[in-house]
């Protein structure tokens, strides 16, 4: 799979377009709890620096939440600032749940009447933004996650999703430690990704003079490793583009993905 590192357009349809070089994120106020009843607060967002408000929020449209059963959960209490979403969940169910934006799109660009043109959003909507009369016409689908863990008592296996650039655990998300060796497989459409560039940026950059970024490339089965120097929150991004494409006039595919994971102290 040959890759495309810092594609900004991947995840436009999560954001304004004038924050596409931003950061997405989501963030937990915790990844851990004990007990069925318990509730946490997600805040999300388009950042600077990662897991600080100072640009503009998160959609939330495409909001995406499977419980433990594998049944989708409903967030509740959403809301949209000025520089943040957020909404609760409510843990009412042992295990683990998923946390995710996730967003299948188009971005279309185009010459009209000597003008360039553009256009992103649903693949439905693009037949009647795009005139008869366009030239150089050019259109890629974008696929996107954003996604965050949240675990109520003893971790549960996370299913599959099968669809775009995601994330599978072979180290639980919820049972990080510092110091110690996590390792996660990325799939793309439920397959291996090898040769995959990832990088995993600690949060707190704001308060270091350097960014601390662990970058490292998946293996032939897309396993990729990462020894956590520190507890805290870390930031995972993986991008990749390829040709398989489910919108008739895209050419290309773009596929973004970016996790939000808590490293504890063991």
């Amino acid at each position: 799979m040959k890759t495309r590192i810092r594609i900004a357009a991947a995840l436009a349809l999560a954001l304004p377009a004038a924050a596409l070089a931003h950061d997405l994120w989501m963030l937990p106020s915790s990844t851990v709890l004990s007990g069925t009843d318990s509730w946490i607060t997600v805040d999300a967002a388009v950042s600077n620096d990662k897991f600080y408000f100072n640009h503009a929020p998160l959609r939330l449209d495409n909001l995406q939440i499977a419980a433990p059963d594998g049944k989708p959960a409903q967030a509740q209490n959403l809301a949209r600032g000025k520089l943040r979403s957020t909404f609760d969940l409510q843990l009412n169910q042992p295990g683990t749940y998923r946390i995710a934006v996730v967003n299948d799109g188009v971005l279309a660009r185009w010459t009209q009447d000597g003008q360039p043109k553009r256009y992103f959003g649903k693949p439905e909507g693009l037949a009647g933004a795009v005139p008869a009369q366009a030239q150089d016409l050019e259109v890629s689908q974008n696929v996107g996650r954003i996604e965050t863990f949240a675990t109520a008592g003893k971790p549960t296996e996370l299913q599959q999703v099968g669809k775009g650039l995601e994330l599978a655990p072979v180290t639980h998300p919820n049972d990080l430690y510092s110091g110690e060796t996590a390792t996660f497989r990325m799939l793309i459409d439920g397959k291996p990704a090898a040769g995959l560039e990832v990088t995993i940026v600690p949060g707190g950059s704001r308060y270091r003079d350097k960014v601390d970024e662990i970058d490292v490339q998946t293996a032939q089965d897309g396993t990729f490793k990462v020894q956590w120097p520190q507890p805290g929150l870390y930031w995972v991004e993986a991008r990749a583009q390829d040709e398989q494409t489910t919108v008739p006039q895209a050419t290309k595919r773009r596929l973004s993905y970016a996790a939000t994971l808590e490293v504890l102290q063991p």
